[in-house]
């Protein structure tokens, strides 16, 4: 990994490049270090490259090859009568709008009946990797905490709700992006920001396409061989009262390679109340500087569902006065 990490800094502009942060040295010497590499990711970018994460370098392979051996076997003959291929088809030069050339499957512990069951070895794969991903989710949660003053659990606590704990929501979206014959009609995924908490994407390992908006522009998240790509999504930017922010970003579709997406969403529970830390609100002229709304985080979903590619500003008030 070193190596890999060495040539990677060799070959792009860092000062262009999303972070890339070693999670194994919280447990030692540079902890404190570490600790503020990440506060300053979450604050300047939403995004960042997480190495030496503990999972299993061979799991990870698996999950690479069940994947790819999941969308040849049971989705590429679907898409290739999907929707937004026939519309590529049947519109002439006219470019799409509103549409995302990508395939996606949708894993959660509720439907695990209705996983994909033909491709050898994929429930049993990402059974394993989701357990571990959730694992990992929870202790950057905790990190988080630490950087933001929170007490231990304060983030894990408000996703959970008032039902008691590990009723957070866990969900994996398994996507594809196949070749498109037309990029430069149509996105592979219109730009956005992740609704939920904190995201965990296992993204191709070669084929690029993933970009974040940042000072204006829109930044490639160049393909790391095994990093898991960490998201800070909305509510996470409600519970730090703005401190750490949810990114734009997209995907664009490519002429020639298929890219392979794995993006894993720890989220609050649908009853959970989500409202900025009291720690993180200042007290002025006797007013609570408090930046965003409290909101139950089912009705948040709902506006996001009408409103999931605008800014995200007009769901913050569309939700505040539900």
């Amino acid at each position: 990994m070193v190596v890999l990490l060495f040539f990677f800094f060799l070959l792009f502009d860092i000062s262009r490049a999303i972070p890339v942060l070693d999670f194994s040295k919280l447990n030692g010497h540079d902890r404190a270090k570490t600790l503020a590499h990440i506060a300053n990711a979450c604050e300047d970018w939403g995004f960042f490259h997480l190495v030496n994460h503990g999972i299993a370098e061979d799991l990870l392979e698996r999950v690479k090859k069940v994947s790819t051996d999941f969308y040849k076997l049971e989705r590429e003959e679907n898409f290739k009568n999907s929707k937004v291929v026939k519309l590529l088809n049947e519109t002439g030069d006219k470019k799409l709008e509103n549409v995302d050339w990508e395939d996606i499957v949708t894993l959660t512990d509720d439907n695990e009946n209705e996983w994909p069951s033909q491709t050898p070895g994929f429930k049993e794969t990402f059974k394993e990797f989701r357990y571990e991903l959730k694992k990992l989710a929870e202790k950057i949660l905790e990190v988080l905490d630490e950087n933001l003053g929170l007490p231990k659990g304060h983030i894990k606590k408000a996703f959970d709700g008032e039902e008691g704990e590990n009723n957070a929501f866990f969900g994996t979206k398994v996507s594809h992006y196949p070749p498109c014959p037309n990029p430069e009609r149509v996105i592979g995924l219109r730009p956005h920001t992740d609704a939920g908490g904190l995201i965990l994407l296992f993204q191709d390992d070669e084929v690029g396409g993933l970009q974040v908006w940042k000072d204006g522009e829109w930044i490639d998240v160049e393909p790391l061989k095994n990093t898991i790509v960490i998201s800070v999504g909305d509510q996470i930017e409600v519970i730090s009262n703005g401190r750490y922010k949810s990114a734009w970003h997209r995907v664009f579709s490519t002429t020639d390679s298929n890219r392979r997406s794995v993006a894993s969403y720890y989220n609050p529970s649908h009853k959970a109340t989500i409202a900025p830390a009291p720690q993180l609100m200042k007290e002025t002229n006797e007013e609570w500087n408090q930046a965003y709304p409290k909101f139950v985080f089912g009705d948040y979903m709902s506006v996001y569902y009408q409103q999931k590619f605008h800014p995200k500003e007009p769901r913050f008030q569309a939700v505040s006065a539900m």
